[in-house]
């Protein structure tokens, strides 16, 4: 019987460098928190960090449908404000360019739950800086490696999901109509789709992790992933999957660099490779 050759010390120099070393550390974070801080006390943290969560998820979940705007409508008639919820109405259901109009209240109300209701509860209830959530800048620079790595591995990966009927019928979000040129409507939705993947990285790796990780140490990625791949489950179930993993490794390297802004990058250049593939199977671009 064949014996499996042992990883070479380089190789498992290498491996804690990359990995190991990362989790002890956060391991190690944790362990000092929690010796000198009361249980109720990051009990505390823990609950407003779900709970907001829990709000800001359920806000996105019911209320981006642009399609759907009863419950803006019905908000701006109550405050007297009946020719702007009439505009409203016409720009989501009218006969205009509605697909683009709707893709911005997806947007904005996104932004709004994943960024907003979480820097409120940062600021009002928790009382920290907001820069402690992942959204530092400096050092960052030379971090770039693993991510480009992870696109250059992700990339075989969407060429050949674009030759799936499914993935086709789902992108571009912007659905264009024959002979539409894309500008100026689908680079504004590129625009906007850029933002919107600041807001799912600041939400997830940014505000659920660090807002987890004192208590939970490394389990804060793995309790982040399980909201993260629900997020997905709309989409084609080979994402879905893929979203898992991804959800892990950005967890970690989100914890390895301290930052959100890779992470971006990274699920920037994803998105808008899978929107040109998809554009390009769909005829000459």
């Amino acid at each position: 019987m064949t014996r499996l050759a042992r990883p070479s010390q380089t190789e498992q120099r290498s491996w804690a460098r990359q990995v190991s070393d990362v989790v002890d550390s956060v391991e190690a974070e944790s362990a000092a928190y929690n010796q000198v801080t009361p249980p109720r006390v990051a009990l505390y943290k823990v609950a407003v960090v779900l709970l907001t969560a829990a709000i800001g998820l359920t806000l996105v979940a019911f209320l981006r449908s642009g399609g759907n705007p009863g419950w803006i409508l019905t908000l701006l008639r109550g405050v007297g404000l009946d020719g702007v919820a009439a505009s409203l109405a016409d720009a989501l259901l009218g006969d205009g360019n509605t697909e683009f109009n709707r893709l911005v209240v997806f947007v904005v109300v996104t932004v709004f739950g994943l960024i907003v209701v979480p820097v409120l509860s940062i600021t009002l209830i928790l009382r920290e800086p907001v820069r402690d959530y992942g959204l530092r800048f400096r050092g960052t620079l030379g971090s770039s490696r693993p991510y480009a790595a992870l696109f250059a591995v992700t990339f075989p990966f969407l060429v050949l999901a674009s030759f799936n009927g499914e993935f086709l019928a789902r992108y571009p979000m912007y659905e264009m109509f024959p002979g539409e040129s894309w500008w100026p409507y689908l680079w504004a939705w590129w625009a906007l789709y850029a933002i919107q993947f600041i807001a799912i990285e600041f939400f997830f790796r940014g505000f659920m992790i660090n807002g987890l990780k004192l208590r939970m140490g490394f389990s804060a990625v793995f309790v982040m992933v399980v909201p993260y791949t629900m997020i997905h489950f709309h989409k084609p179930m080979p994402e879905a999957l893929a979203a898992i993993i991804g959800g892990i490794v950005l967890g970690y390297l989100s914890l390895k660099t301290r930052s959100i802004w890779w992470g971006v990058a990274l699920h920037i250049a994803i998105a808008g490779s899978m929107d040109v593939l998809a554009l390009t199977q769909a005829g000459p671009l």
